[in-house]
Order: C-alpha cells, then structure tokens, then sequence
C-alpha cells in the first residue's frame, strides 16, 4: 500500500508518523497512486481571504455577506460551529452568532486570489475545469512522468504551496470519476485529503442518502422521496428503464451515479455564461435616488468581475424583486459587447425608471450576459453620445490607477449615494 507524507511530500511505506518529518498527517490508500481526476475546494474562500488581509480577525467568527436582510455569502468555520451557513438569512447568522464580524464581499480581491491558484493548477496540468471561483476540477492522467510524481502528491503540493505563498487553504477530493471526486473533497474539511478508489466505490455508496447526488436538490428529493428512494440503496433496486419512465433523462443519471459511474470529461474550455451581483436592502426601497446609488455600485462590482475575467457582455440584465416576493427582469441588448461600467450602468438605469412604479423593492441585481472575450473599445458609437468615447477613456484611467494604488484609490460620487 503506498502511503505519502501531505507535510513534506515524502512517499514511503505506511506509518504512523512521516520519517523524514514525523508529522502525523499521513495518506494511505491502496490505489493512491493510481487516481488523477481531482476536485480541489478552498476552504471558506471569501472569509478566509478577508482573515489573511485583515489579521485582527483570525481568530474572530467572520460572516462574508450583505445588510440586515442580506444573506451569508461563506461564513469561516467558527462561524459554522455556532450554525451559520452559506444562503442563511443575515438575521438569523446573527441570532447564531451574535459575536460574529460581517464584512461586506470584496470581489476583486477574490478574484485576484483565485486568479494566483488557478496559475499554480496550471504549472500542474492544463486540464482545469473551474466551477466557481474557489473549486475546480483537474485531470492529471499522464502528468506522473513529467513531473516526476503521482497526481496525489502533486495535488498535496498544491495545497502546500497554496497555504505558503497565498495563506490560504483548500480540502482535495482524488478519485477515478468527477462525481467521486467531488464528493471526496467534502469529506474532510478544512484542509482534508480523501480518496475513493475503485474497489471501495460501491461499499462507499452504500447507505449513503440520495443528497449526495451532485444536483439532486430539494425539488429532485422531493420527487424521490414520493417514490419510496431515499438512499442509494433504494436506487440501486430499481431497473434503469423504470427509473427513466418515472424521472426521464434524470433516471439515467441516477442509475449510473449509484453504481459510482461517471464518464464526463474534465472540460478545460467550460464557458461562463454569465456575470451578476444583487443587494438586499435593508429596508424596502421606493426612493430612485438611493436605488440608482445601488445600481452603480452593483454595475461596478460586475464591470470589476468581467474585467478580471476578461469578459464583455452583450445583454444588460436587470433583476428586481418586489416587497411582495415577485420578482421582475429586464434585459436591454447592446451592439457592441461591454465590460465597462459606465455602459452597463447607462443601459440599467433606464430598465430601472421604466420599472419605478412597481415600487418598493427589497432586491436589486444587475447582470451580464451573451459572454464573449473582451475585445473593441466596450461601447457603440452613437451620433446622440458623443461623450461615449470620452467616458470610456476615463474609466480606463481609472482602472489603471485602481490597479496600481488599490481598488479604493478612485471613487465615483455616485457610488456615495
């Protein structure tokens, strides 16, 4: 059984402790070697960006996310201790944890860090399939040789130098299928190392509940549990064409997923389909002068998203919700595709007055969509706004100058509103 040190690196025979470093942290697996399709999640990623560039919170509960009727964008895990978890209702967060630090998102420097261990992935191998900003797939098959080591110790390199040169943490699943995988990057965290090979795949399945299906929700449990399936075993008794007469083209993946098969590829070229961040005020808002300072800083923030994507869109969206819970969108597209903020927010604000009357709203979202790579000046040139070109410019300048002295070094009045 072969057996590596997740400290130093070291691979020996299994043991309690390394020899070389005598750390305790030891994996041991008959196929360990063997495996190369890796999920890699960081662990508590927003909240742990904002401990590292602020340490006076290190050892504090922090909550990443929005006002009083916001919810919980990550909660680091001293906050999770006390309940708190992603999507919670902000109020409730804080009647768990009362002690708890709120810090508003801080996208760009998300990005910026996901950006820095999506290049070490790629000193590994091409083969990366992101899925957000803090996971991603990797397909290691063939790497071995070149670098001199197995996908598992190379993946445990990864995070060592992650937790080195970023300060930041991530939990590895390896196995021999994405969906495997991706469950084993779960099984251990913070900064867990599991694997499932393919000789223990069906005794690890087994009794497991239908939730750890990737993508079996609420919706899908629902229609599970009406059919008597509430673990894997209880899929496991049912034929693959009564499964599919009874949930269609979901039946079939649910065969397979039982049986721990799964023959999707890790797709490097996985394209983002869209760009958008939302508010939920505090109180609900009628005034337009308030909701147009949210539409600028909301614009702003997904300009700073497709920027550091290098993305454009060719459809605004705007997305409203109602005090009453009904929610209202809106698109508006351009001729030319845009990562600017001055474009996206002159494209919002007329969908905004067109919608004023269905006022008060307690959500506002603004969005990009049809993604291209962002190429051309991001703005169409109109006899009406001459200005366009002059706007464009200066926005540029002061992305340079945000760039060099930091993302607050150039405020717009309107974003004060």
């Amino acid at each position: 059984m072969p057996a590596f040190c997740r400290d130093c690196l070291t691979q020996f025979a299994p043991a309690p402790r390394c020899p070389a470093c005598h750390a305790p942290r030891v994996l041991a697996e008959d196929e360990l070697f063997d495996l190369s399709i890796a999920h890699m999640d960081c662990d508590a990623f927003y909240a742990s960006v904002e401990k590292r560039d602020t340490p006076t919170l290190r050892d504090k509960p922090v909550i990443v996310g929005g006002g009083q009727r916001g919810v919980v964008t990550t909660a680091c895990y001293i906050a999770r201790i006390h309940g708190v978890r992603s999507a919670m209702p902000m109020f409730k967060a804080l009647q768990l944890c009362p002690e708890a630090v709120v810090v508003k998102p801080r996208f760009e420097a998300y990005a910026r860090a996901s950006r820095e261990i999506r290049a070490m992935m790629e000193d590994l191998t091409p083969a990366i399939e992101p899925l957000s900003l803090d996971e991603a797939f990797l397909d290691l098959s063939g790497t071995a040789r070149l670098h001199g080591a197995p996908p598992a110790v190379m993946m445990a390199g990864l995070i060592r130098r992650m937790e080195v040169e970023l300060r930041l943490s991530g939990s590895v699943g390896l196995s021999h299928n994405k969906f495997l995988a991706k469950i084993a990057s779960d099984l251990d965290k913070p900064r867990g190392f599991s694997v499932i090979g393919k000789a223990q795949t069906e005794a690890f399945l087994r009794g497991k509940p239908v939730s750890i299906i990737w993508g079996v929700g609420a919706a899908t449990r629902a229609q599970l549990d009406r059919a008597g399936i509430a673990t894997i075993d209880d899929l496991l008794r049912w034929d693959q064409t009564d499964l599919v007469a009874r949930f269609g083209a979901m039946g079939t993946r649910l065969w397979h997923l039982a049986r721990g098969q799964d023959t999707r590829r890790v797709a490097p070229d996985r394209a983002v389909k869209s760009i958008s961040k939302e508010t939920t005020f505090a109180a609900d808002l009628h005034d337009i002068e308030a909701l147009d300072g949210h539409l600028w800083r909301l614009a702003d923030q997904v300009s700073a998203r497709a920027k550091a994507k290098a993305l454009a869109g060719r459809v605004v969206m705007l997305k409203l919700k109602r005090a009453d819970h009904r929610i209202l969108t809106r698109r508006h597209s351009l001729r030319t595709p845009t990562s600017l903020v001055d474009v996206i927010y002159r494209s919002a604000r007329p969908m905004l007055e067109m919608a004023r009357d269905a006022a008060p709203f307690r959500l506002l979202g603004v969005g990009l969509a049809e993604l291209s790579d962002a190429t051309g000046p991001g703005y169409s040139p109109d006899l009406l706004d001459p200005q366009a070109a002059r706007r464009a410019e200066a926005e540029h300048a002061m992305d340079r100058l945000r760039a060099r002295f930091g993302p607050d070094s150039v405020v717009k009045g309107r974003s004060l509103r």
